[in-house]
């Protein structure tokens, strides 16, 4: 496929799992791709190697989410590396699983910097160069819908808050043709959250198909959303949950 031939992509946190997978993917279907890191530069670089190795093209840039600074200039970066830019995967993320009442401020505050306030500040600095008819597309959570896995409250309350910020954006920026829209996965299988886990029995048990998802069911609905395709799909919470949510 190569549906998003000479479109420009940024995926944040895109070094490892689920972004790493939407970053290869995007790269696989004809973009050229962006992504941010904060640690792992070695695991940033295989991913930039995979994507030159198959045909593609992208670059690798180290931000925090958390830094409002280092988020902007990965914008500008993406820009002048590849002369525009039309589609942003707000992908980057973190959990602190424990129970609320012994969750810290600071872990708090690390939750809401990264899942929340990264997200509105790559979305502030993104529209700023997004061509007309551009996408922006948000990670979020089964959980951002309704929380059944203890221990995920300060984070399921920053994915429902970004599922509501897309709705919003929609609607702000729909006359530019550029949709906005929320993928939100169940539990899917990665080093933050394996499948073989402490935390997986319950997860697999809210699931109707009894089994975690895999990071390319998530980039293949990233991919969709991205594409011509779904030109008309914009303000929608798009659920990759296995039926969590049924």
């Amino acid at each position: 496929m190569a549906n998003l031939a000479n479109k420009t992509a940024l995926v944040t946190g895109g070094s490892r799992g689920i972004g790493a997978a939407i970053a290869r993917r995007l790269a696989a279907d004809g973009a050229s791709v962006a992504i941010t890191y904060t640690r792992g530069a070695d695991a940033a670089a295989e991913v930039v190697k995979a994507i030159e190795g198959a045909g593609g093209k992208a670059i690798a840039i180290r931000a925090d989410a958390a830094n409002a600074g280092a988020v902007q200039a990965a914008v500008e970066q993406t820009v002048a590396a590849f002369g525009g830019l039309d589609i942003l995967v707000n992908n980057a993320g973190t959990a602190i699983p424990k129970p609320f009442e012994e969750t810290s401020l600071e872990e708090m505050d690390r939750v809401i910097d990264i899942n929340l306030r990264g997200v509105l500040v790559a979305t502030q600095a993104a529209l700023k160069h997004l061509r007309d008819g551009g996408r922006v597309i948000t990670i979020g959570s089964s959980v951002g819908e309704r929380v059944m896995t203890p221990g995920l409250v300060a984070y399921s309350a920053t994915k429902g808050a970004v599922k509501l910020f897309s709705q919003g954006l929609a609607r702000e920026v729909g006359p530019r043709g550029i949709t906005v829209n929320t993928v939100q996965p169940g539990p899917i299988d990665t080093d933050l959250n394996p499948a073989a886990g402490d935390w997986a029995t319950p997860q697999i048990a809210t699931t109707a198909l009894k089994r975690y998802g895999h990071v390319d069911d998530i980039a293949a609905m990233v991919a969709f959303v991205a594409s011509p395709e779904a030109g008309y799909v914009t303000g929608a919470s798009l659920s990759v949950d296995g039926g969590t949510n049924a």
